[in-house]
């Protein structure tokens, strides 16, 4: 006998449970209940937030824009003052600075605005101000969610980084562009990353894709015998030896160029770095990727991969909402969880694969691997 899909099945109770919850008389009735009250309130204002998402973030946005951490980083100063300086009406501004503090970003004392903890912690974060204003590529790409859901055609994104689709249309320019965004958040991956792995042993590391070497100058200052290569686009080159030079590692770090879609890898590495590369790629490219560079390394050979993850079956808040997307609106890119890279990096014949907990999602997350003996 079929069974009836509300009372089978994983999902038949809470189905049950979601039904009634959607129902207005229910929702009434649970304000009057203590118990019930305190998660219908709370579930209320979990789903305002959400709806207010981006007023807070262009909000941010506009604070971010006109410097004004920056500006009050010495101090409060008057909503006049500041107003002044930036050339905009004081009565508007007011209205953003009070949501400003009312996010956290702020605070407010006799009529002055200055610094709270978050907006402090702001300015702390390398790079973090760029991808801020950098995020009205994808705002725009957004603005029409069902469009964006039924079109498959190009977005700003997949514009803005070129590379992901074609490598031949990448120009000196826009190797610049990436290369200075990513070199300035690159930091805080390194240091999560390498707080979560250890590479004693390792006597020869190379970063594929790794633009300007932040990466590795990370690894380099922990690690002093070991030896780098860098591989990365020949476009790259520029900014790879200027930053290299700027943190006096270009005796250390050989920059090699090529396209790890259309050249073959170089040998001599007892390890491969990956670092925010799978997820701008879809599954083919992957795979072949993962090919290379199984063949690259030596046996016993080491792969990092370090990247924002999917929860998988557990939906992650940040990587399912903000990297999921940002990814889809790249054209080819893909969040993955680590579970699916698992069995991708198993396919290339990978063994010893490890996760560990993440410090921080939304920074990154890491995944280890070793080529058989």
């Amino acid at each position: 006998m079929e069974r009836s899909p509300l009372v089978a099945g994983p999902f038949s109770i809470s189905t049950k449970l979601e039904r009634l919850l959607g129902r207005s008389d229910v929702q009434s009735f649970a304000m009057r209940l203590p118990i019930a009250r305190r998660y219908a309130k709370r579930d209320g204002a979990e789903i305002f937030e959400v709806i207010q998402g981006f007023v807070s973030s262009q909000v941010l946005m506009a604070l971010v824009e006109f410097e004004l951490f920056d500006r009050l980083a010495d101090g409060p100063k008057s909503v006049r003052q500041l107003a002044h300086e930036i050339g905009v009406n004081a009565e508007r501004l007011q209205v953003f600075l009070q949501a400003g503090a009312a996010l956290g970003f702020l605070r407010q004392r006799k009529g002055q605005f200055g610094l709270a903890r978050k907006g402090a912690a702001l300015r702390g974060v390398p790079g973090l101000a760029d991808m801020i204003l950098h995020h009205r590529a994808l705002y725009r790409d957004l603005k029409d969610p069902s469009a964006f859901l039924r079109d498959s055609t190009s977005t700003e994104l997949a514009e803005f980084w070129p590379y992901v689709h074609d490598a031949s249309k990448v120009g000196r320019e826009e190797a610049d562009r990436y290369s200075h965004l990513m070199a300035r958040s690159q930091r805080l991956v390194a240091e999560d990353t390498l707080r979560k792995i250890r590479l004693h042993g390792v006597d020869h590391l190379m970063d594929i894709g790794g633009g300007s070497g932040a990466f590795l100058a990370e690894v380099a200052r922990r690690y002093s015998q070991m030896q780098f290569t860098l591989f990365d686009l020949p476009e790259t080159r520029t900014a790879a030896n200027a930053y290299l030079a700027s943190v006096a590692l270009t005796d250390r770090i050989n920059c090699i160029a090529g396209s790890f879609r259309s050249d073959p890898l170089p040998t001599g590495a007892d390890a491969i770095s990956l670092i925010r590369v799978l997820y701008d790629h879809d599954d083919a490219t992957v795979r072949d990727l993962l090919n290379k560079v199984f063949e690259a390394l030596p046996p016993g050979g080491r792969l990092v991969i370090s990247e924002p993850m999917s929860g998988g079956e557990r939906p992650d808040r940040i990587t399912d909402v903000y990297f999921a997307i940002y990814t889809l609106a790249m054209g080819t890119g893909k969040t993955r969880s680590a579970a699916h890279i698992t069995e991708l990096l198993a396919e290339a014949g990978f063994v010893d694969v490890s996760h560990p907990k993440p410090l921080r999602s939304y920074i990154t997350g890491v995944i280890t691997a070793v080529k058989p003996q």
